[in-house]
């Protein structure tokens, strides 16, 4: 079994997109992740969708943005949300957010890994199957969610 820092399992979430975009659903994602007091990391597969998501965070919303930072903004510890593309983890996240199909070696040293897929895209949808396998066969705590009509997260399994 893979232990986080505290002893307990890995939670291995799959949110499955059909009626938002990323963009949508990932700051709210952040925001609770940051209400429980853990840091973040968000991890692209193109610096690109790193430099997307980074304006993205300060601008979702009018009234607030998500404190956050990469590489270039200084030492990562700083940062209680951190941008990548690399599998490191140098704030010392306990909530780790894959998007785009990136990929993490190893799942272990996070309190919740959440994989964040297109169900629209075909290639997304097989590659999240993949890693659920994956995470299943590794021991850790797996669910999948989907929005209901309304947009409310069920998880479905």
């Amino acid at each position: 079994m893979s232990e986080a820092g505290g002893g307990t399992v890995t939670e291995v979430y799959f949110y499955h997109l059909e009626r938002q975009t990323l963009e949508d659903v990932l700051p709210g994602l952040i925001e609770r992740s940051l209400e429980r007091g853990w840091r973040a990391a968000v991890q692209a597969a193109s610096e690109e969708r790193v430099e997307a998501l980074d304006t993205l965070l300060w601008t979702y919303r009018e009234d607030s943005f998500l404190p956050h930072g990469t590489a270039r903004d200084g030492p990562g510890q700083a940062q209680p949300v951190y941008l990548t593309i690399a599998d490191d983890n140098p704030n010392d996240a306990q909530v780790r957010f894959l998007v785009d199909g990136a990929e993490l070696a190893d799942a272990a040293p996070y309190t919740r890994v959440v994989f964040v897929f297109d169900g629209r895209d075909a290639e997304a949808v097989a590659r999240a199957r993949e890693q659920w396998q994956r995470a299943k066969a590794q021991g850790y705590a797996v669910s999948y969610w989907q929005q209901d009509a309304n947009g409310r997260w069920q998880q479905k399994a």
